[in-house]
């Protein structure tokens, strides 16, 4: 991946040239976000559950200063003012150098662009390599709050009963008003063995539940299938990490022989992951064509087609999706529904269609950046619209609490 910020690191002088440009946009906010999110700690009171329904009016209202000419002098005479009269000394001006940085991408209003510390960003780079510590749940900010995207299968976060769309209104009692998506999941994660208490809200549930939930090493296994009856096949992806595409190819080549009567793609609580391994998997039913565009600020439209393989086009498929599905499983959902060679059953997915690279930094640390966003083959978006089910199949609290499976039963009548 090009590094555009290492070009003319080694002139004299572009520290502070970088610096000037990157922290210009949010420096009056540098304090709040250097104790929150970098000191990773809240002198909030505990989390009220009575407060839950309160809101907040005019969010979306600019005040006249910030549309104003800023002499980037003032920034320095914060940092100064800081240093030379802060109650707690000496202060830390790693800490809010960092702070600097991520309250700068946090000015960005953008749910999925982040900066993330050198700590921050090796957990990151292990998650996608399909290992970490934790709950074993995706997380995002829908609506200005902490919200599942899905559990991971058979996680301790699934066992405990959390299930996708579920808000997090607190993390051990700390309340995630206008937290921060890297500090929730620098709260969430810990050592195996250790416990973390959520606070969660549900459609379902009249009053907020807390729940306990033990971390444990979280293994993830992307792939797996089973025959059902009438030769039919049970196809689970779970996640898109590097361990993906060859454990599909494995697939492909296993169930091919099984000559299926049709087959359930099940991409139920799969939040995504590597765009390449999305468009590979999407090539095993699409021979030719567009699997999705991508759209640049600039409006232009990159098309990624399909590699041409197509082993699984003459096999009828049903997709399973719910509101856990998302991002690289929106985009796959999505092609297979445009080229007409699925019927998707389930509910509507998550709708998180934007496009992030991730920079690396010369000390470990990393920026998640929304470049682009992702559009269908029919050039429908799927940022905060999702995808649309075919045949729309609830999966309600009381089907999941008694093992009932309404949209799997529903995939297997269809192809009856």
């Amino acid at each position: 991946m090009v590094n555009p910020l290492k070009s003319k690191n080694n002139q004299p002088g572009f520290f502070k040239k970088f610096m000037n440009f990157y922290l210009v946009l949010l420096f009056i906010l540098i304090a709040f976000i250097a104790g929150l999110i970098i000191g990773k700690k809240s002198d909030k009171p505990a989390f009220d559950p009575g407060l839950a329904n309160g809101h907040v009016y005019n969010k979306s209202i600019e005040p006249d200063f910030l549309s104003q000419n800023l002499d980037f002098e003032i920034f320095w005479d914060v940092w100064q003012l800081i240093k030379d009269n802060y109650v707690k000394q000496p202060v830390n001006e790693t800490k809010m150098l960092y702070g600097a940085m991520v309250g700068s991408v946090a000015s960005l209003g953008d749910a999925y662009s982040t900066f993330f510390d050198p700590e921050t960003t090796q957990d990151f780079n292990e998650e996608l390599k399909g290992s970490f510590e934790g709950i074993g749940a995706e997380i995002a900010i829908k609506n200005d709050r902490l919200t599942i995207v899905a559990p991971l299968p058979d996680s301790p976060a699934e066992r405990a009963g959390i299930r996708s769309g579920d808000k997090i209104y607190a993390i051990d009692g700390e309340d995630t008003t206008g937290i921060s998506l890297d500090y929730a999941v620098s709260k969430i994660r810990g050592p195996k063995g250790t416990a973390v208490i959520l606070t969660i809200g549900r459609d379902s549930l009249e009053n907020l539940q807390e729940i306990k939930i033990i971390r444990e090493k979280i293994k993830i296994q992307s792939v797996k299938w089973s025959l059902l009856d009438n030769n039919i096949v049970h196809l689970k992806l779970r996640y898109f990490n590097e361990d993906t595409l060859d454990d599909f190819n494995k697939a492909v080549l296993e169930i091919s022989k099984k000559n299926p009567t049709g087959i359930i793609l099940d991409l139920r609580n799969n939040p995504g992951g590597f765009l390449s391994t999305a468009v590979a998997i999407a090539s095993e039913w699409i021979e030719d064509g567009v699997v999705v565009y991508e759209k640049a600020a600039d409006g232009e439209l990159k098309k990624h087609e399909a590699k041409g393989r197509a082993r699984f086009k003459d096999f009828t498929t049903i997709v399973l999706i719910n509101k856990g599905s998302a991002s690289g499983s929106e985009i796959l959902a999505g092609a297979l529904k445009d080229h007409g060679l699925a019927t998707l059953v389930g509910e509507k997915t998550f709708g998180k269609g934007s496009v992030q690279t991730l920079f690396p930094l010369r000390d470990g640390s990393s920026l998640k950046l929304t470049i682009a966003e992702w559009l269908t083959p029919n050039k429908n978006t799927i940022e905060h619209e999702g995808v649309e089910p075919d045949i729309k199949v609830e999966l309600t609290d009381e089907d999941f609490n008694n093992d009932k499976d309404p949209q799997l039963e529903k995939a297997l009548e269809l192809l009856k």
